[in-house]
């Protein structure tokens, strides 16, 4: 199933020795993120709960969304997180966590017995657009105001040009000022179809 999912046979061996690298390395707060889709890999979400469990790693669980151009996106493959919250509770009770800080994507779960924490982002079945504060940069220097944006702006005339940090910074705050997108609000799949071909793809922005 991961090198289905990974679409380059990327073995999980080599992903799990570098996720066991990195906590050897000392890394605080890593998190793993596993995109849940209908029908390809909802019935291990247990098994991978039960893998980090303890370990001070925290899983989060994403609702497959229509990034991109390529994942072939279907609302009917959308597994919501309130359902893979009581799947999950119904072998290890978990309970709701206070926020990191404002905007946090991720809504955070404890397991009862205090071995450790979940994250579930369901930008699908309960969008949080209203309190986004995520901009993205990508590769060819453009801004993204959302994670579904079809155009951005380009900003990479100012960083190769010599523009000084608060010359920047009064560009991308003017440009963040207009921000008025809520796709996640509106998203059906017409709304998606609306939207083929246009959409920015993850490997640009880095998610």
């Amino acid at each position: 199933i991961y090198k289905d999912l990974n679409d380059v046979n990327f073995p999980i061996e080599k992903t799990l020795a570098g996720i066991q690298a990195a906590k050897d390395a000392g890394i605080p707060s890593i998190k793993i993120n596993v995109v849940v889709k209908r029908g390809v890999n909802e019935k291990e979400l247990i098994k991978i709960a039960e893998h980090f469990k303890g370990t001070g790693i925290i899983v989060r669980y994403i609702e497959f969304m229509d990034v991109g151009t390529s994942n072939g996106w279907r609302l009917d493959d959308v597994v919501p997180s309130r359902q893979i919250v009581e799947e999950i509770n119904r072998v290890y009770p978990i309970e709701p966590l206070n926020p990191n800080y404002t905007s946090e994507v991720a809504t955070r779960w404890g397991y009862k017995d205090g071995s450790g924490e979940l994250g579930f982002i369901s930008s699908v079945s309960e969008p949080f657009c209203k309190e986004c504060s995520r901009i993205r940069l990508s590769v060819d220097g453009k801004l993204y105001k959302c994670l579904f944006a079809t155009e951005g702006f380009d900003i990479r005339q100012m960083l190769r040009g010599g523009a000084s940090d608060g010359e920047i910074e009064q560009a991308i705050g003017r440009i963040w000022t207009t921000r008025d997108e809520h796709y996640s609000e509106i998203r059906t799949e017409e709304t998606v179809k609306a939207r083929t071909g246009k959409r920015i793809e993850m490997s640009y922005i880095g998610g």
